[in-house]
């Protein structure tokens, strides 16, 4: 299937996996495609996601949020301890993100699979490019497949941001549909 995906789509891929690498998560989720979707490049998935206010610092921040890793700023700051401060110290010794990690596992090396929600997503993602009759699997299809699966985090993610997946996803087919002449 990796032969139909686009440049971009392909890239998406790599940045998903890095995501999951960077938080020391054992597979790909649909969340890390979300966040490699929303990334600041000019394709549909990333044109999409911006136009609902949506990049990919935002829905990382939504993740980590409701994944229950988020430090509690106010309650640092009453103890007098700048959580900002203290993850640009923290981000500039261990790397970007090291806060954000889960603590006591080793970053991952090599190649991490794809979870269940995610594998479902990229299935759904082939559907659509062959119902809207397209050679390749682009960004916006690989949108369409986590939209469509529903169930996984990456679509949780898009409804706790406050976007109606309905609409989020007449935009993309619009994006994707060749205009007649």
């Amino acid at each position: 299937m990796f032969e139909r995906f686009s440049h971009e789509a392909r890239t998406v891929v790599v940045l998903a996996q890095e995501e999951a690498r960077t938080t020391r998560e054992p597979n790909i989720g649909t969340h890390h495609l979300l966040i490699g979707l929303a990334g600041p490049g000019d394709d549909t998935a990333s044109r999409a996601l911006r136009a609902v206010g949506l990049d990919a610092a935002t829905v990382r921040r939504h993740h980590t949020m409701s994944a229950g890793r988020a430090l509690d700023g106010s309650a640092l700051a009453g103890l007098g301890i700048d959580l900002e401060t203290v993850r640009r110290a923290a981000e500039e010794r261990f790397g970007a993100g090291a806060l954000d990690a889960p603590p006591g596992r080793r970053r991952l090396q090599g190649h991490i699979p794809l979870s269940f929600g995610a594998k479902q997503s990229l299935e759904l993602a082939l559907r659509s490019a062959v119902a809207l009759q397209s050679s390749e699997i682009s960004t916006g299809h690989l949108l369409l497949g986590i939209i469509d699966e529903g169930r996984d985090r990456g679509a949780g993610l898009l409804r706790d941001c406050g976007i109606d997946l309905t609409s989020l996803r007449a935009g993309v087919v619009a994006l994707l549909t060749p205009r007649a002449a």
